[in-house]
């Protein structure tokens, strides 16, 4: 392979790196947070063991979230959740940026439950909000606050579009404490009257800088001037632009700004790495490349709904891959295809997901061993969240990207922005450049002189009757 084959790309050489309160009021009833009406008694999870006070003990939780966090198989907090906690049930706004996969959910969860089960709540009615950019956010959400609300009586409510809004307007007429949605959806039931935020108490806005690239930022301002002034408003993000900080000096009280993000941005775990390959080539290489590493659960990101179901399609038709272990999930699937495809890769039976960016922010699977990159992403931001769906929570994961050789400026933006070099990889046996035939040079007589050189050759003569037309075509009859 010739140096012109490989992407033109301008290296950098980079710097060396140096290596609360408690709630007084709890609830003994033990009820699950459930969002069907029919919630049955279970019994009290088992007390937390003794700590030393450096773990979720010593960030102000009552017992019975202390229970809920131990039975939900949490040992050690993350800084980000050791770092907000405390602030968020002192009842300070506060501005969190952290990276992804370092566990922000629970880090504003927490102190939701924490801060509504200290007292019974000014009337029946909606107590804390939490705005999300992706369904698939929603629900993982939701799921978090039942996991967490063991042996508390909040219930918890998920609205979002592709699901039949009449089940929504049920759920929300039984009074829920917590409403997880996306701003398109809570608009929605604010304009049908079914959703009323007078007597909100916290408001929280999960990746916000993600809900303002996708175009929500009109709907945010509108939910937020609806919500009382005397709220508490929790902000998360993983990078914190000019728009980002903007909306929260507008909309927040002398927000406590927290910043967990390291100097490297890419999860130190994560072992990153790019193919040169032709574009014609790329989908022999994606076989090759699953074949060769054989992942535990991988996702490949397309940039292109379309894209992503051929890719699908021509996966299907492998006899590699048994049925139901390839899926595809992108905006245009119906929303009960999405959550089965999703409910289907957490329970690892789907190995190999085809997906555009709808699941590239917020989704955690832990079982996600291999992110490749099919389409390089066309934002840098993307391709860090990308990659942040593998190594999460400290585990170790892999990613590669397919790139062309014309798309070497938008691998060194990404190498820029994440201030590290990829590896170049390859796979043994492997050709992902095609050989171009190289044209011997013309033999020259070195005693002929400039009289003798070929003439070029003379350009054929415009017709007389004017312009060559091509042949006519006939429009259909309508």
């Amino acid at each position: 392979m010739t140096s012109e084959e490989q992407p033109r790309r301008r290296r950098r050489r980079r710097p060396a790196k140096a290596g609360g309160r408690p709630s007084p009021g709890t609830d003994d009833r033990g009820g699950n947070l459930e969002e069907s009406p029919d919630r049955r008694q279970s019994p009290p999870p088992p007390p937390p063991p003794p700590g030393d006070g450096t773990g979720f003990d010593g960030l102000g939780l009552s017992p019975t979230s202390l229970a809920a966090v131990h039975q939900a198989g949490y040992s050690q907090p993350t800084p980000v959740q050791a770092g907000l906690i405390p602030r968020a049930i002192a009842g300070v706004d506060v501005l969190g940026q952290a990276r992804t996969g370092t566990g922000k959910t629970a880090s504003f969860v927490l102190p939701i439950l924490e801060l509504l089960s200290a007292g019974p709540g000014r009337d029946q009615g909606v107590r804390a909000l939490v705005l999300v950019p992706t369904r698939e956010l929603a629900v993982q959400v939701r799921d978090e606050f039942e996991k967490l609300a063991a042996g508390s009586s909040l219930r918890c409510v998920a609205v979002y579009g592709g699901k039949p809004i009449k089940g929504q307007i049920d759920k929300l007429a039984k009074h829920p404490a917590v409403i997880v949605g996306t701003p398109g959806r809570v608009l929605d039931h604010m304009s049908r009257g079914t959703l009323n935020l007078g007597t909100l108490e916290i408001v929280t806005l999960d990746e916000a800088d993600r809900m303002l690239d996708i175009g929500f930022r009109p709907d945010i301002e509108k939910i937020l001037r609806r919500c009382p002034q005397s709220r508490q408003t929790l902000l998360l993000s993983a990078t914190v632009p000019p728009p980002v900080a903007k909306l929260a000096t507008r909309y927040m009280r002398d927000p406590e700004i927290l910043d967990f993000s390291t100097n490297e941005i890419s999860v130190e775990t994560i072992e990153q790495s790019y193919f040169t390959v032709e574009p014609t080539r790329k989908f022999a290489l994606l076989e090759a490349l699953l074949e060769h590493e054989d992942p535990r659960q991988a996702i490949v990101f397309c940039r292109t709904k379309r894209g992503t179901d051929k890719i699908h399609e021509r996966l299907l038709r492998r006899r590699r891959w048994k049925p139901g272990s390839v899926a595809c999930i992108h905006g245009d699937l119906a929303q009960s295809v999405r959550d089965r495809v999703m409910r289907e890769f957490r329970e690892g039976s789907i190995r190999v997901l085809v997906a555009t960016d709808v699941v590239g922010r917020g989704i955690d699977v832990s079982g996600v061993s291999h992110i490749i990159n099919y389409d390089i992403p066309e934002f840098c931001d993307d391709y860090v969240h990308r990659v942040g769906r593998t190594g999460r929570m400290g585990r170790e994961g892999v990613a590669f990207t397919f790139v062309s050789p014309e798309e070497g400026p938008q691998l060194t933006r990404i190498e820029m922005r994440i201030d590290k070099l990829l590896e170049r990889a390859e796979i043994p046996g492997f050709v992902a450049i095609d050989a171009k035939p190289i044209a011997p040079p013309a033999a020259s007589d070195p005693a002929a002189g400039p009289e003798d050189a070929p003439a070029p050759a003379a350009k054929p003569a415009t017709p007389l009757l004017g312009r060559k037309r091509g042949p006519k075509r006939f429009r259909r009859a309508l």
